[in-house]
């Protein structure tokens, strides 16, 4: 048992938790995304309407955080196209903690340009 709690207690399963986690929203956001874009098509009063409603800030934080899932997702996926193709190596742990810096400061960046 402890040594189960162990193995949760890494930055390797955070990555993995993650990487799955971030999957899970972006796939609920892909189709939420392509019925904005039929109504871009379809329905342009309703488009900008809903144009005008992605301009309170509470949306905002939100695109935020979807740009954070976006990023940590794509680098989890690049840590793990490492792990099948490259041997193991203590280093991967700080590559962990760089991904995730990477993923935050793209939000931040993304954050800036937003308001």
């Amino acid at each position: 048992m402890k040594y189960a709690v162990a193995l949760r207690n890494h930055p390797t399963y955070w990555a993995f938790v993650l990487h799955r986690v971030s999957g899970l929203a972006l796939a609920v956001f892909v189709p939420v995304h392509l019925y904005t874009l039929s109504l871009a098509v379809e329905e342009a009063a309703r488009f900008d309407a809903f144009l005008e409603w992605t301009e309170a800030p509470a949306v905002k934080i939100g695109e935020t955080l979807l740009v954070v899932l976006l990023a940590g997702h794509m680098v989890g996926g690049l840590r793990l196209l490492a792990l099948e193709f490259l041997e193991w190596r203590d280093w991967q742990k700080s590559v962990v903690a760089i991904t995730l810096g990477i993923a935050l400061v793209c939000g931040l960046l993304f954050l800036m340009n937003a308001f």
